[in-house]
């Protein structure tokens, strides 16, 4: 039987999720919530940039959870608990990409999230690319040693061309170089990081005395202009996050972020885009993880490419679905559910 699946928001990343439902012949879309005023009343598939497919978009959240999805695929970028709790409550489980691993980085407003799993039995999810699909790579991988020293995940990105001003004003870019805030703004700005730090030390079987963020910036020498919004010189243009737990002092999992704008840098950090995945023990494993598009794919702009991130940051909600659905009561990790399985994928052949 398919799961029944309610999608919540048709941004950029929902749009590529409620496009996967539809073409995934174990998932029934039956119903989608639409933030927008303007979108209320217009068929999902319109919005999503397909034919009509009879799904009506709605902001009606009774109506939605009356249809007794099995699942809400919720895709805004950053989580409401408030309206976590009353899907959770009303028995409705979550698969989130919207910045959640363990929902510890949300603080006593966890609580009301697991209060609810258990009022409703459902179950509390979250993924993405990165992290989320990246750690699962560096779990996969540490399962050739017989001893693991330290587990490193490097994340770097030249994000000039990423206009997402909420999502990286946060973290402390556009903030003068010398604000003393900008520590605990990118310890906040990239909490989600810290939570998959928990993710991959619970994969190791250890219990961490802590998680900490050590943070660096750079700032332009020149304002920059970035669309949306600008950043002056003296101002921050390039962050790095690196969240790390630690046992007896020593350091066993680390996480790092490197994210730049601008070609005028002080300090002029270089750039490796991509990730890269280390493994200290026996063997040592390094592997490069690099996201290219297929030889088919069409961009004439930087906007039609970051369709591919779009891409990757729902496919692993989508995938983990029937999964959490089958999950027991509670916020649920990679951890607690069977690999999930790229399953429905395969194109048949074209003659």
């Amino acid at each position: 039987m398919a799961v029944r699946v309610v999608q919540w928001t048709t941004g950029n990343v929902g749009q590529r999720s409620a496009r996967a439902v539809l073409a995934h012949p174990e998932l029934d879309l039956v119903g989608c919530y639409a933030w927008s005023p303007e979108k209320v009343g217009r068929d999902v598939g319109e919005l999503c940039g397909l034919d009509p497919v009879g799904v009506i978009a709605s902001d009606d959240v009774d109506a939605l959870l009356a249809l007794r999805p099995d699942c809400v695929l919720y895709t805004p970028m950053w989580s409401d608990v408030d309206e976590l709790v009353r899907i959770l409550e009303s028995g409705v489980n979550v698969v989130s990409t919207a910045a959640f691993i363990n929902g510890n980085g949300l603080g006593s407003e966890r609580d009301r999230i697991v209060a609810a799993c258990e009022r409703g039995g459902s179950s509390m999810f979250g993924s993405g690319v990165s992290p989320g699909f990246i750690e699962v790579l560096a779990i996969v991988a540490a399962n050739v040693c017989d001893r693991i020293d330290k587990v490193t995940v490097v994340e770097e990105a030249d994000t000039t061309l990423y206009d997402s001003p909420e999502t990286e004003l946060p973290a402390g870019f556009a903030r003068p170089i010398g604000d003393p805030e900008l520590p605990a703004m990118a310890a906040r700005g990239t909490a989600v990081f810290g939570e998959a730090v928990a993710l991959v030390a619970d994969a190791l079987g250890v219990e961490l005395d802590e998680i900490a963020c050590e943070a660096e910036f750079a700032q332009t020498t020149a304002d920059l202009d970035l669309g949306s919004w600008q950043i002056p010189a003296g101002h921050v243009a390039g962050v790095y996050a690196s969240w790390q737990g630690r046992i007896d002092g020593r350091t066993i999992v680390e996480l790092s972020v490197r994210w730049k704008k601008g070609t005028t840098l002080e300090p002029d950090w270089q750039i490796n885009e991509g990730h890269v995945i280390e493994i200290d023990g026996r063997p040592t494993i390094r592997t490069t993880v690099q996201f290219l598009p297929p030889p088919d794919f069409e961009a004439t702009t930087f906007q039609d490419f970051m369709v591919l991130g779009m891409i990757m940051t729902a496919m692993p909600a989508v995938n983990a679905i029937r999964g959490v659905v089958a999950a027991s009561p509670g916020i649920v990790t990679y951890t607690d559910l069977p690999l999930t399985l790229p399953r429905g994928w395969v194109q048949p052949s074209v003659e």
